[in-house]
């Protein structure tokens, strides 16, 4: 049993299907098709031997340590994202990376400032809150108003127009700590949506707890809705969100006090994308898209948000650029600029992954595939391919993603990921490499985002994924775009 068990292994890490047993076999086929059925897909072994020299060790660990540690945070157009930039560009050509070029696009920034809240009444006590992204000031002296608790945004919502008059709307709602990260959907709603909500129904502020699924006092921030007139926003930390329904219940009326100095400034500023390429030996104008984003929010290194993201497909591509050849299509590595930062009504956000896909507008019709790194820095336990995917490639992928405990996933990859969405919804194939995202929002967007939360062996896991996945897409003929929808018109 244990010989035969040993033997499936051997055949699954080298990405073989395995024949019947010599007593069942039937006589020989002699069609092409047959004979293809049974034997593995010329390039899956090579994708092993990505995967298991990945799980020996890869350079994605020192790629995080090196952005962190040089650049700190990186928040969306600041100087700290630019000089990340430039380094990063410098290094991808040191790491043997093509057409590496950084690619300007512009951006209404936003500074953060002096901030604090604070319960003045009944029970006087400070709260851990921050402004989220793109939110503007309180007047100089900031703002004391008697606040309104909902336990959920729909009591918000179900609020009528002017019963908030004057007051801070407070929204406790908590997020949900699910694998695939599907709480967080709900939650980033109201982040975005719940100020102009409250606004509408008199509020002068707003305060949400946190995006967050751990119960460490720190504030988790994120960016909210630009809009002409907006009322000033925050997010409490989660513990301080249980402690305003606690003073609310005992205490009666709560009154707050927020400050913030946030600023968006009127110049319009500037980030960038850093693009670089392993140049296809066969059919080089078909183009597969991996990367990260490079910015960060300020309050953390942004390690796992997503430095990490980086570092993976980094060192994935890298490991495919030490091969004795080059794939058959170009793989394209890019480091998205402002992937945290929203725009002001009606500019959309993802502004890197928008300027990408506005650039290359005129041949995205040659992008075979496109996915991006954007969920921390766990294990990756599953896999999605682009709707229709043949099914002989999909085979082969799980068999040579099964021996790191990688899936195929029920759900095609619809998305690849925040900075793939522009050019998805143009009709660029997506694909998806599904990280157990259990712990992810215990610091997301926190001062906890530092590279003390990365695990080297997790990262290496990752990089095996990937770079096994990419090799088989890169160097088959696999064809994602003839199940793909037709490209719309860019705008």
């Amino acid at each position: 049993m244990s010989v035969k068990v040993s033997r499936l292994a051997l055949a699954l890490a080298a990405g073989a299907v395995l024949a019947a047993p010599v007593a069942e076999a039937k006589p020989k086929k002699t069609a092409p098709a047959a004979a293809a059925a049974q034997a593995p897909l010329p390039y899956a072994e090579t994708a092993a031997q990505l995967r298991d020299k990945a799980m020996k060790g890869s350079i994605a660990y020192s790629l995080v340590e090196e952005i962190t540690t040089r650049f700190g945070p990186r928040p969306a157009g600041g100087t700290a994202e630019r000089s990340a930039a430039e380094w990063g560009a410098q290094e991808l050509k040191k790491l043997g990376f093509t057409n590496v070029e950084i690619q300007d696009f512009p951006l209404h920034t936003w500074v953060r400032g002096a901030e604090h809240g604070e319960i003045v009444a009944p029970f006087p006590q400070p709260l851990v809150i921050t402004a989220l992204g793109g939110s503007p000031a309180t007047p100089a002296g900031g703002i004391e108003a008697e606040a309104v608790l909902f336990d959920t945004y729909q009591a918000l919502l179900d609020a009528p127009k002017g019963s908030l008059n004057g007051k801070i709307a407070v929204v406790l709602q908590p997020m949900a700590r699910v694998t695939d990260g599907a709480g967080y959907g709900p939650i980033s709603n109201i982040r975005s949506n719940g100020p102009e909500a409250a606004r509408e129904r008199g509020a002068i502020a707003f305060v949400l707890r946190s995006a967050g699924t751990e119960d460490h006092r720190f504030p988790h921030t994120g960016s909210t809705k630009r809009v002409e007139g907006g009322i000033p926003a925050f997010a409490v930390s989660p513990p301080d969100a249980e402690q305003l329904a606690r003073v609310a219940a005992r205490g009666g009326p709560v009154k707050l006090r927020l400050y913030s100095e946030a600023s968006s400034p009127a110049q319009i500023g500037r980030s960038q994308n850093v693009v670089a390429e392993i140049r296809g030996r066969e059919r080089p104008d078909e183009v597969i898209v991996i990367g990260g984003h490079l910015d960060s929010w300020d309050k953390g290194t942004g390690a796992i948000d997503d430095a990490s993201g980086v570092a993976i497909t980094t060192a994935a591509a890298k490991l495919i650029a030490e091969l004795p050849q080059a794939p058959k299509r170009t793989i394209r590595v890019v480091w998205f600029g402002s992937e945290e930062l929203s725009q002001p009504f009606p500019l959309p956000g993802l502004s890197g992954g928008n300027a990408y896909a506005n650039t290359h507008k005129d041949s995205l019709g040659k992008h075979v595939a496109a996915s991006e790194s954007d969920f921390g820095a766990n294990v990756i336990y599953s896999f999605g391919l682009p709707a229709g995917a043949p099914a002989d490639f999909a085979k082969t992928a799980a068999q040579v993603l099964a021996p790191i405990k990688v899936i195929p996933s029920n759900e095609p990859g619809e998305g690849g990921g925040p900075d793939i969405g522009p050019m998805a919804k143009l009709g660029v194939p997506a694909f998806r490499l599904n990280q157990d995202g259990s712990d992810y929002f215990d610091v997301h967007h926190t001062p906890d985002d530092v590279i003390d939360r990365v695990d080297p062996k997790s990262l290496d896991q990752n990089v095996a994924a990937w770079a096994a996945l990419l090799w088989l897409i890169a160097d088959s003929d696999v064809d994602f775009r003839n199940a793909a929808p037709a490209p719309a018109a860019a705008h």
